[in-house]
């Protein structure tokens, strides 16, 4: 399983060209590995802001991020993950803004405070530093898209909220 990611840049002279058209595999996270029911495809990750769009920041970049809870602090992360039915990821919060896109499938978004909302193709889920689960209920593969932006960590009542990884919730 892979996904396409096409890559833009500039000649010598400044002109826009593709510098890159590649699959990329999937893979696992770094907080599951080994997991087989759930994969990612880590496609990009920007380290600073502004962004450095030069060719000597594109390896870094192109090298993506397989980690979901810890950033850099000023930067973003883009994935594509794909959760087989059934699947139900650990409990996290992650120390960022997250963009959720599902692309394809049916999941239920779960937080620890109580809610459920089952998510459906099309639907986006802003994720504001807050603990959740992701757990596909369904009898086929969901597929999203995931960009998160460093944030500072979420304080509430005086206690700061950071990032986590729950195995077994």
């Amino acid at each position: 399983m892979h996904t396409r990611r096409v890559i833009t840049g500039h000649d010598a002279e400044g002109r826009a060209i593709v510098v890159a058209d590649e699959a990329v595999p999937g893979a696992g996270l770094a907080e599951d590995d080994g997991r087989t029911d759930a994969v990612f495809f880590n496609l990009w990750a920007t380290h600073e802001m502004p962004v450095d769009n030069s060719g000597a920041a594109l390896e870094r970049q192109r090298a993506g991020s397989a980690t979901t809870i810890l950033g850099t602090g000023r930067g973003s992360v883009l994935r594509i993950g794909v959760l087989a039915p059934g699947v139900r990821s650990p409990m996290h919060r992650t120390q960022s803004l997250d963009y959720g896109i599902l692309l394809e499938g049916e999941c239920d978004l779960e937080l620890d405070g109580g809610d459920v909302r089952t998510l459906t193709a099309g639907d986006v889920v802003v994720q504001r530093g807050t603990n959740h689960v992701w757990h596909n209920r369904s009898d086929a593969p969901c597929r999203f898209a995931w960009i998160l932006l460093d944030a500072e960590p979420v304080t509430v009542d005086g206690q700061e909220l950071g990032a986590s990884w729950t195995h077994g919730s």
